[in-house]
């Protein structure tokens, strides 16, 4: 039976690994990563670089800007591991949400502490999976400006390294046939950067705690954008 999170230091809840019959499958995640590959390299270009910086084994948090709808998609096809994706429950919708499940993604209800999400997702770095995550919560500018609070209470909850992810290219231009995507095509480059610790040694999970590790994450993210602006000249 799937136990019910207390409440944390920081008003997070907190929760053991135990998962239930509906949580989030590996198999699925690996199905998942089979069909992106086959549909961005389809589709699109893809230029991954540095994906040799994510962790082989163990739990990780890929943490990706988001201003386009394939930006998630995208990763799923060109990370080295299968992913699972925080996804908001707005997109489980009719067909899409059977197989949103099926292909290991979790839905997350963004106006509120979603106790189910935060379970699935620990469990999915507790069990030494990859998570991935829009710390900006939203789609928008890309630019990592806005984090929530989210992305650190995992970091920090679990212990997983970060590795921060920019997707760019893929709002340059819209599509002629479909002018909500980009050409097709086109290239899009996926730049994975270094692995790095959220928290600051201590263990502490307190809001204050919190804070400072975003503060910390924010400006990694942040770095790692410009960065790869830099290096790919987008």
């Amino acid at each position: 039976m799937r136990r019910h999170p207390r409440r944390g230091e920081a008003g997070l809840p907190v929760t053991g690994a135990a998962q239930g019959p509906s949580s989030p499958s590996p198999r699925g995640a690996a199905v998942g990563r089979g069909i992106g590959i086959g549909l961005m390299y389809g589709l699109w270009k893809p230029r991954v670089l540095g994906a040799w910086r994510v962790p082989a084994a163990g739990p990780v948090i890929l943490a990706v800007n988001h201003a386009h709808n394939i930006d998630g998609p995208m990763l799923m096809g060109t990370a080295p591991r299968p992913v699972h994706f925080l996804i908001k429950k707005e997109a489980f919708v009719g067909p899409l949400d059977p197989f949103l499940r099926a292909i290991g993604q979790l839905k997350v209800d963004r106006t509120t502490v979603d106790r189910t999400a935060v379970t699935d997702a620990l469990g999915v770095l507790e069990s030494g999976g990859v998570l991935g995550i829009f710390p900006e919560g939203t789609r928008g500018e890309g630019d990592f400006a806005s984090l929530r609070a989210g992305l650190a209470y995992f970091a920090v909850r679990s212990g997983a390294p970060i590795v921060p992810v920019a997707v760019l290219g893929s709002t340059e231009r819209r599509g002629r046939l479909i002018s909500a995507l980009p050409p097709l095509r086109s290239r899009v480059d996926v730049v994975f950067g270094d692995p790095f610790e959220a928290g600051d040694g201590s263990g502490r999970r307190t809001r204050k705690a919190l804070d400072e590790a975003t503060v910390r994450i924010q400006g990694r993210l942040t770095a790692h954008l410009d960065e790869a602006r830099r290096f790919t000249g987008r």
